[in-house]
């Protein structure tokens, strides 16, 4: 059994035990979190949209972190300019506990 899950803008494909990075959440490490089910599947069968409504997801905030540096370098030439950035977007780390249909 999976599900399709949104949060963050994105959407995931999971399954119960998958850990997932997803955008920061405001939980502490050891919540636990639930989600905004967009499908699930039990083996050939598919439930969408409001069907899935009285389905959902919950998981375990295993941790917080930062991804790794993505460098932004802007760049004129012969004007001289030139500018260096750095951006390390937050993310947290969700372990998928079980998936309720």
């Amino acid at each position: 059994m999976y599900a399709i899950i949104a949060t963050g803008g994105k959407q995931y494909k999971v399954a119960a035990g998958d850990v997932i990075k997803v955008e920061k959440l405001d939980a502490k490490e050891g919540d636990s979190v639930t989600f905004e089910v967009v499908a699930i599947s039990d083996n050939d069968k598919m439930v969408l949209g409001a069907d899935a409504a009285n389905a959902s997801v919950s998981g375990k905030v295993v941790r917080e972190g930062k991804a790794k540096k993505v460098v932004v370098y802007k760049y004129k030439p012969k004007s001289g300019y030139h500018k260096k950035q750095g951006h390390r977007q937050p993310y947290t780390e969700v372990k998928i506990d079980k998936i309720t249909a």
